[in-house]
């Protein structure tokens, strides 16, 4: 059985005080090892010393054996063929739609952007600023976090407010020379996924946003995968627009301009892309961030169950993986986040190790779970003196 150092709480499910319901399985904490198979999830599990160097080891050993590099190249290259391929076999039945989104990730939706609009200046919607290009690939899930995120986030709305004039001017400066007509430019807040997939995160978006005056664009290099979100029964030409881009190719171009979106969401889709290309990818999405906009991230961490799962012989280089259909893997530490966004020019939020317990109940197997979860701002230039 996994071995556990026990949080000194009770199992209960923390409240909310911000007027957005707790994160459902944010709260869950295993007190008692002789409970651990009566949920499917425990959260905010720490590790000993010794399961530490138990997955370092395993980590270790499985990457000491590499794929020789002249095999590299293709997994790069033709990642959106192995892709395409995935979603050829699986449709859209392979991923859940994540339905914990939201509660993670309030600043998806736009009433933030809306009471600060109307609390801080005198309403009214947000314009466009003008900059280059970018896409992406999809993975698996797992369900985040806890009442603190909700805390957090109140407190980024107390900082945002406070440039919520700034940001009005500066959109106004800039609005005169956006004459192009693009979609969704009527939209008073505007969201970009990247490497969405099916649409797993499209839908439990687009269907909280309507009538609020925002937009959604989604992109994902696979076309099949975008076919599918077009097909779908939810899509909404009036609040969403999906179409096919590779965030990895530096000329392609998004229907939008840059400093034009209020929110960029990576779901498990930076971690599939060669470590050697990540910092430029975030670089180039930045471009596109309204100042004041956040860079939303949920991704793989460092000894992740599913890191520690692979066999000798599918590594790439240094916690960079090749599945057995031919997608990518990588497993970040926090401070590889951090550094990723910093170095594009955003300012932390919030950086997050999000360690879980998921259990098999039926197989009575415990695995450790380790994913990132992170919010990093463009900030505002400083006034004129």
């Amino acid at each position: 059985r996994c071995s556990l150092r026990l949080a000194n709480v009770s199992c209960h499910r923390l409240n909310s005080t911000g007027g957005r319901p707790p994160a459902p399985l944010g709260a869950r904490f295993l007190t008692d090892p002789d409970d651990i198979f009566k949920h499917n999830m425990w959260d905010h599990v720490q590790w000993t010393e010794e399961e530490k160097e138990t997955a370092r080891q395993k980590a270790k050993e499985n990457s000491c054996v590499r794929i020789p590099l002249n095999e590299q190249g293709k997994y790069d290259t033709e990642a959106c063929s192995y892709w395409d391929k995935f979603y050829e076999m699986h449709q859209d039945k392979f991923f859940k739609d994540r339905k914990w989104l939201l509660l993670e990730f309030p600043e998806l939706l736009p009433v933030r952007a809306e009471s600060i609009a109307t609390d801080g200046c005198q309403g009214g919607q947000q314009t466009v600023h003008p900059q280059p290009r970018g896409s992406g690939r999809d993975t698996e899930s797992g369900h985040p976090q806890r009442c603190s995120l909700t805390q957090q986030h109140r407190k980024t709305d107390s900082s945002a407010r406070q440039h919520s004039c700034r940001r009005e001017e500066l959109e106004n400066d800039d609005s005169a020379a956006q004459t192009a007509s693009f979609p969704g430019q009527h939209a008073s807040f505007r969201i970009l996924e990247v490497g969405c997939g099916v649409g797993n995160s499209v839908f439990p978006v687009v269907n909280s946003i309507k009538e609020t005056g925002a937009f959604l664009y989604c992109c994902d290099f696979s076309p099949r995968a975008i076919q599918l979100v077009k097909d779908h029964p939810d899509y909404d030409h009036s609040v969403c627009h999906a179409f096919v881009h590779d965030i990895c190719e530096e000329v392609a171009s998004f229907p939008f301009p840059p400093q034009s979106l209020d929110v960029i969401l990576a779901v498990f889709v930076l971690s599939s892309i060669h470590p050697e290309r990540m910092q430029a990818v975030v670089n180039r999405l930045s471009t596109y961030l309204k100042h004041g906009g956040v860079f939303l991230l949920r991704d793989y961490g460092r000894y992740d169950f599913s890191q520690l799962r692979f066999k000798k012989g599918r590594c790439l280089s240094e916690n960079f993986y090749v599945r057995g259909d031919g997608t990518c893997v990588y497993f970040f530490t926090k401070e590889e986040v951090h550094n990723l966004f910093v170095n594009a020019g955003l300012e932390e939020v919030q950086n997050l190790e999000d360690r879980r317990l998921q259990v098999n109940r039926g197989k009575k197997v415990a695995m450790h779970r380790v994913w990132m979860q992170s919010k990093y701002r463009k900030s505002y230039p400083p006034p004129p003196c």
